[in-house]
């Protein structure tokens, strides 16, 4: 397994990679994609088991659904430099008859992409479809799910939390990025959902926050609590605070670089603030 450092580094040009796909087609979500980086990177490289290769199957190793499909840069940051297929394909991103559209889509047969997502609130059926399906076959692998908080506006995503936790479908663990921010503004001032904590544990989810969202650290830490209380008779929620834009100083604290692309000279300053460690694409 990687240590805490060689985590960082894989953090930081997953950040760089970030920023450089959406500025070359002057198109995407950075926002939120830069504020859950540390997850993807942590899930991926340390907490997940995965096989070698990809099968659509995903027998017998844990899955990992992405339900708010606009932070796809950072998803397929991740994915190539995990090794599903090859960072170069990065130059691709959102061109014509690339696999790598703004929202990841399945057509193409990408490594890694088990669903078409970007129309929000799907996700969380699906993972818990997936989830059902692997108790059903007896599969002792987990699945994991990452969700916006504005996303959970959508109605959707309720009757499938209802659901999971009347079917005691423990071995489901969905994440929700609590950035606070969303297309229109910040969640509070759009709709606001009031304690997301309360909602879920009032559906019979077992619940737990990890406060400091991109610490690579803490994460691994919430990750793995919550994989310890799988298998108990409920589905499992973390609440992953975290800052849209975390690691580019001027994309923070706001909604602003929800969905915008840098420019020539935003690139650079980004790019200034995070190190190049793995090689560019």
């Amino acid at each position: 397994m990687p240590n805490t450092k060689q985590l960082e580094d894989f953090v930081s040009q997953v950040r760089r990679d970030i920023v450089r796909q959406v500025h070359q087609v002057s198109s995407g979500h950075p926002g939120g994609s830069l504020g859950c980086t540390e997850f993807f990177v942590a899930l991926y490289q340390e907490v997940m088991k995965r096989k070698e290769g990809f099968d659509m199957d995903g027998k017998d190793e844990d899955l990992f659904f992405l339900s708010n499909g606009h932070i796809s840069p950072v998803f397929y940051s991740v994915l190539a430099r995990s090794g599903y297929f090859p960072v170069e394909e990065l130059n691709t991103f959102r061109k014509i008859d690339s696999r790598l559209q703004g929202h990841p889509t399945t057509h193409e047969g990408l490594p890694g992409i088990r669903i078409a997502s970007g129309s929000l609130g799907q996700g969380m059926s699906v993972a818990l479809g997936a989830a059902q399906t692997k108790k059903l076959n007896g599969d002792d692998s987990l699945v994991y799910s990452l969700h916006g908080d504005g996303e959970l506006q959508e109605g959707q995503n309720w009757e499938a939390i209802l659901y999971a936790a009347g079917n005691k479908v423990d071995n489901l663990i969905a994440t929700i990025d609590l950035n606070g921010q969303q297309i229109d503004g910040s969640t509070d001032d759009v709709l606001n959902m009031g304690s997301v904590r309360a909602k879920f544990e009032a559906f019979g989810w077992d619940v737990l926050d990890v406060e400091k969202g991109n610490d690579i650290e803490a994460i691994i830490a919430g990750l793995n609590e919550a994989k310890s209380r799988t298998g108990k008779g409920k589905p499992v929620c973390i609440l992953l605070h975290t800052i849209m834009g975390h690691g580019v100083d001027f994309m923070m604290n706001g909604h602003a670089w929800h969905g915008k692309a840098p420019n020539d000279e935003q690139l650079e300053k980004a790019l200034a603030q995070n190190l190049e460690t793995l090689g560019d694409y």
